[in-house]
Parts: structure tokens; sequence; C-alpha cells
């Protein structure tokens, strides 16, 4: 039985990982981490603490999604501890992506910005409309929650990533974020991406490929977090297999 730590486990996604383990025939919510009260019965049989270094410690393979100074704070213990991790945490800045990077030489770590399988193939999708659309303005539009605290979305940046990519483009060197006021035509090679925040929207993502006389867009509409617990929990089961390395949601599908 594989005995899972959960970074995060009062959290939304943190909640349907426990569910969706304890219903699991190969693994189970071993140790929870939290630093606030449940809102829910958590399983007898797991241990509840407050303490990174007893998550690392007891679990075979621990899940964070939390917000990126939670995590940055797993990735500095688990320097001193090394143990597979699965982090589906998004907003993380320059410091934590080299935290992360260091920590992957130790163990094998899986970072995606979506878990899920859907997400996962249309990032190859846009790579290969970018380079074959070559002549074709993109624009990104991602819609979520009020409640998310990061803007733009990790997966319209993974998104972004990969059009540019298609292009031979380096994404801070041609994105855009925001329009305002005469700011003259859009250049050739920009891609914009936009953040529209409300309601309950659990997460949309378009990609526009805009030219004249005709476009195409691709979006992927996530109508439940269960989708991004369940890519976690497969996600665990693969890592602890693999060598010490950075994986992505991609290579554990084998896309």
């Amino acid at each position: 039985m594989i005995n899972v730590g959960i970074h995060g486990s009062t959290g939304r996604v943190g909640r349907l990982l426990i569910e969706n383990l304890m219903k699991d025939k190969e693994a189970r919510p071993y140790v929870l981490h939290a630093l606030e009260d449940f809102n829910f019965t958590p399983p007898k049989e797991a241990i509840l603490t407050d303490s990174v270094s007893e998550l690392l410690e007891k679990s075979t393979v621990v899940i964070d999604f939390t917000i990126a100074m939670g995590t940055e704070v797993l990735l500095e213990n688990v320097l001193k501890n090394p143990t597979p991790l699965v982090i589906g945490t998004t907003g993380l800045n320059e410091h934590q992506h080299n935290l992360l990077k260091e920590a992957a030489s130790n163990m094998p770590i899986l970072y995606a910005t979506n878990m899920s399988l859907g997400v996962a193939v249309l990032n190859r999708l846009v790579e290969l409309a970018s380079k074959s659309l070559s002549d074709f303005d993109i624009e990104i539009v991602e819609q979520h929650h009020r409640f998310k605290k990061d803007a733009p979305s990790g997966t319209a940046l993974t998104l972004g990533e990969h059009a540019a990519r298609g292009r031979g483009l380096h994404l801070d060197d041609v994105r855009v974020s925001g329009r305002n006021g005469l700011i003259g035509e859009r250049s050739k090679d920009e891609i914009a991406i936009m953040a529209l925040r409300g309601g309950d929207i659990v997460g949309r993502h378009t990609v526009g490929f805009y030219n004249d006389g005709e476009f195409i867009e691709m979006n992927h509409t996530a109508t439940s977090r269960d989708t991004f617990a369940k890519g976690a929990i497969k996600a665990a089961k693969w890592i602890i297999n693999q060598p010490n390395g950075l994986y992505t949601i991609s290579d554990c599908l084998g896309l």
C-alpha cells in the first residue's frame, strides 16, 4: 500500500484527494498536513500533523496543492529529507522554481500547473498548431472562480509556453497580459494571455489562432476539481518508480 501524504489537506483539492484515496486499492491518505482545523471529518487511521518534517518522514509520496509559499516551505524541507513529490500549486516565483529544480536532482518530482489529461493533450495540440499556423495571431483567455489568487493561471502560462515553443520563441519575450489605451497595433509575435475572474468557475482555457478570413479556437473546461485530484493520484503512483528528476504530467501520461 502506498502511503500518501497530502500537503494542503484542508483545501478544496485536498479534500477530494482524501475522498478518492479512501476508495483506492493501491494507495491511502496516510499523513494529512494542515495548519488549520478540518471542516470535514478526516479518516480515523490517518496521521494528522502540522509538521512538514513529519509529513515527509512518514509518507511514500507527498501531493502538494497549497499556495506558493507553502510549496516553498515544503521544498526547503524536502532537501533535508528526499521524498517523491507531486506538486500542483501554481503561481511559483523564480526562486521557488529554482528550489524545485534543485530538489529534483535528489528525488523524483512531478510538477504540473494542471493535472488533467485534457490539458496535457491541449498543450501538445497548441504547440503543433502554433508551428503550423505561423501567420496566425495567438490569444489565450483563462477563466476561474473569484477566489483564485494568481493571474494569469499556471495552466494559461503553460499553454503560452507551448505556443511560443512552436515558433521558436520565449514566452517572457512576447507575452502581453493586459491592453489599455492607445497602445498601437498588435505585433506579429506577441502572445496575449488574459485572465477573467468570477463566480465558481473551476477553470476554462481558450487558445485562439486568428488570421484574415478564418480562425481556430481550442478550449478546455474543467467542470469539477475531481479531475485534478484523480490526475494527481495517478501521478503519485507513477512518480515513486521514477529516477531522480523533474517530470511533467505529459511524462506520466506518455504523451
